[in-house]
């Protein structure tokens, strides 16, 4: 084996031009001191730095070129400063102080300025600063695209039907099963499926959404299972993978499982079956674990019935199903729900939580709620602005709540006979119109009224054609 060069055999290979280029560049101010505390060289740059010039100061002692220096207590400890201050023509600078050691014993010490003046380290602190805070984005960005938000002490709620559902929810979390989750738009079914994850023993690992009623039918296959490298026009350079590689020793949240198309229910049902899944355009199938839920408002008994639900991945994701109740199954829980709303609010405006009449919570109790618990909030925020006391009145509750036919003219105590379903459309289906009467037909101010998104508010308003 070839023994290595030694220092000086290194050295003597680097032409003297190079070495002295190397010492007296123009962008670091260097002073070198032999054991003595004698100047053996100085660099040009530091002229104008100290008092002596450098060609003066060669021969003297370091504490004859700069009283300050440090550099021979450097010499008596073998220790290193590094960005110490000093003060040099009336001006901080930041100081690098290195000592020289041959063979176990100190042969001398370096000095050098790391900045010249001020204004280069706060600039290098202005950059560290910038970085620290795209950091933070980024961290921010990642953990809300991959990471937890809610637990089950966000679920708020006294209830019989609420505590029923926080139970059977935690016992879910223990296992690994396939979950469920039902219920009415707004009623919190996302936040049940993070209290899931967070509670379960894959809580340190990602939590992937996805929307399946969001993503194009031609780009489902791609989000899901991802693709290598030129599999198809657009594709990315170095390929992507998909959300269940994302997810892999994690959770997988498909959200809205019943606006899956039936071909991708089928290569769902195989990734279910082998754990593997194929990237667009690979012929080696990856292997990946993951805990799936699934979430839907949608009555997929029904679409299994109707064919637009395949029976066996019906069954296969169907091992733990939990229900989410309406707001109007809960009205015992709307004052709870409404006031940590109000809080919640208050706290991101440094606003004081302001109290509610009576007469009030008694109209939000007895409002039909079809926007359920995201309905309620929009309500709080609205509530927030209009009021002007510290108290929240009749009158700051908006005009849908306030008109009694739309709730009363058929509920259910009335007419046992009426088929709930019907008479949560009629209810809904008058409330838009009565909306869109009072805001003058605007849709965006509807929307934000009913407590739904514009989009929502076109497909109802197809939907009952209005």
């Amino acid at each position: 084996m070839q023994e290595p060069d030694s220092i000086e055999t290194i050295l003597h290979d680097i032409p003297q031009q190079l070495l002295a280029a190397l010492l007296d560049n123009p962008y670091e101010c260097l002073i070198l001191v032999d054991a003595e505390g004698i100047v053996r060289f100085m660099s040009t740059a530091t002229r104008g730095i100290y008092p002596i010039l450098p060609e003066d100061a060669v021969g003297r002692h370091i504490t004859q070129v700069s009283p300050q220096s440090k550099l021979t207590r450097v010499l008596e400890t073998g220790k290193a400063e590094i960005g110490t201050g000093m003060m040099l023509k009336d001006n901080q600078r930041v100081i690098a102080r290195i000592p020289l050691t041959r063979d176990g014993r100190i042969v001398g010490a370096f000095g050098k300025l790391m900045f010249k003046t001020p204004a280069r380290l706060k600039e290098l602190y202005d950059r560290i600063d910038i970085l620290e805070k795209h950091l933070d984005f980024y961290r921010e960005e990642l953990d809300q695209t991959y990471g937890v938000r809610y637990s089950f002490d966000s679920i708020v709620g006294n209830s019989d039907l609420i505590t029923q559902t926080k139970a059977l929810a935690r016992q879910a979390a223990e296992t690994d099963s396939p979950v469920v989750i039902t219920g009415e738009s707004g009623t919190g079914k996302e936040l049940i499926a993070h209290s899931i994850h967070q509670a379960s023993q894959r809580r340190k690992n990602n939590f992937v959404k996805v929307n399946c009623a969001s993503i194009p039918a031609e780009l489902i296959e791609a989000e899901l299972f991802g693709y290598e490298a030129g599999s198809f026009t657009g594709a990315r350079n170095a390929g992507r993978a998909g959300k269940f590689e994302l997810a892999h020793n994690g959770t997988i949240l498909l959200d809205e499982i019943g606006d899956m198309p039936l071909n991708m229910q089928v290569k769902l049902m195989r990734v279910l079956q082998e754990k593997e899944v194929d990237r667009i355009g690979s012929s080696r199938p990856r292997r990946v674990d993951f805990r799936l839920i699934c979430s839907t408002n949608r009555d997929v008994e029904k679409m299994v019935g109707s064919g637009g639900f395949r029976l066996d991945l019906y069954y296969r994701i169907n091992v733990i199903t939990i229900r989410l109740p309406a707001l109007r199954e809960i009205k015992e829980d709307i004052p709870l729900i409404f006031q940590h709303l109000l809080g919640e609010l208050c706290r991101g405006r440094k606003h004081r939580v302001p109290t509610v009449s009576p007469e009030a919570m008694e109209l939000l109790k007895n409002y039909a709620w079809p926007g359920n618990v995201r309905e309620l909030r929009n309500i709080a925020e609205r509530a927030l602005i209009v009021c002007k006391d510290a108290c929240i009145g009749l009158d700051d509750l908006p005009l849908t709540l306030r008109v009694p036919p739309l709730i009363r003219e058929q509920c259910p105590q009335e007419n046992p006979s009426s088929n709930l379903k019907e008479l949560l459309e009629d209810t809904e289906r008058r409330a838009i119109i009565e909306t869109l009467k009072k805001t003058g037909n605007n849709r965006v101010r509807s929307a934000q009224l009913l407590g739904i998104h514009r989009t929502g508010l076109y497909q109802k308003m197809k939907k009952y054609n209005i």
